[in-house]
């Protein structure tokens, strides 16, 4: 890639839920980018070997799928990344994503609609269970270690692809627990060069920004007796059950992922 080539790293962050189709919806690969048809008589191969059939609208040309490939995006391009996780406690995510779709953040955000469906950890898990099937992650994780070695350094590209690079995801509670050694651990992990200015916030102002932009992370242990009457004190009965059923429905999926989280 011409950031590596450069000596430089894009970091992309957002949500596998774009990548995946949702509802368990059969992926195939997006039109723009797979080997399309083009002109009479031109044929092209169909991606190994499998093909969804889809030619007919909306889809304007012909659409094919990978073996057990989750995503709309083909796996030699899923190859040229380097993949890490955040995640975040349900019971936390989404009551602040509900938040963003009620007034009056709504007008900021752009959401006017809850959609349970979006709350994107059935995909990320799909993602992720994909990319250690493949070897692209794993099997070794980041924080922990083989035979007193540290697992990774996170340089594991050949040809501009991605191998075999660990498993590195990071819980955000983790994060604000112990900022310092979670950092420094996934730098490792990536291959990034830790320095301890990363963390430094110097100035009176750096403070007063970093204390008002963190402090609706603080954690709080809170029976599900709390929380629900919590939601419905903020929200309303209604919203509290959806808000309710949808945390749980996304746990199973969350505690999956924290087995694999960094551990400083």
């Amino acid at each position: 890639m011409l950031t590596l080539s450069q000596g430089k790293r894009l970091l992309i962050k957002d949500m596998a839920y774009y990548l995946v189709p949702p509802n368990a919806v059969s992926p195939c690969i997006a039109p723009s980018l797979g080997r399309v048809k083009r002109g009479v008589g031109t044929i092209e191969p169909v991606v190994n070997g499998a093909t969804n059939g889809t030619t007919k609208a909306p889809y304007p040309f012909h659409t094919d799928a990978e073996p057990n490939n989750p995503t709309v995006i083909p796996r030699d391009t899923l190859g040229n990344f380097h993949f890490t996780f955040l995640i975040r406690h349900p019971r936390s995510s989404i009551p602040s994503y509900y938040r963003c779709c009620v007034p009056p953040l709504d007008r900021v955000t752009g959401f006017y609609d809850f959609m349970p469906s979006e709350a994107g950890y059935d995909e990320l898990r799909r993602l992720f269970d994909y990319l250690r099937s493949i070897g692209q992650v794993g099997p070794a994780s980041a924080g922990q270690t083989a035979n007193g070695r540290s697992a990774s350094n996170g340089d594991h590209f050949s040809n501009g692809f991605a191998r075999g690079v660990e498993v590195c995801v990071i819980d955000a509670d983790d994060l604000l627990d112990n900022p310092a050694g979670i950092v420094e651990a996934f730098c490792k992990s990536t291959g990034i060069d830790f320095t301890p200015d990363m963390l430094d916030w110097s100035t009176e102002a750096d403070h007063q920004q970093a204390a008002e932009a963190f402090s609706k992370w603080k954690k709080k242990v809170k029976s599900v007796e709390e929380e629900n009457s919590e939601w419905a004190e903020k929200y309303g009965e209604k919203a509290a059950q959806v808000i309710r059923e949808t945390v749980d429905a996304n746990l199973d999926d969350y505690e999956y992922l924290k087995q694999f989280a960094i551990k400083v």
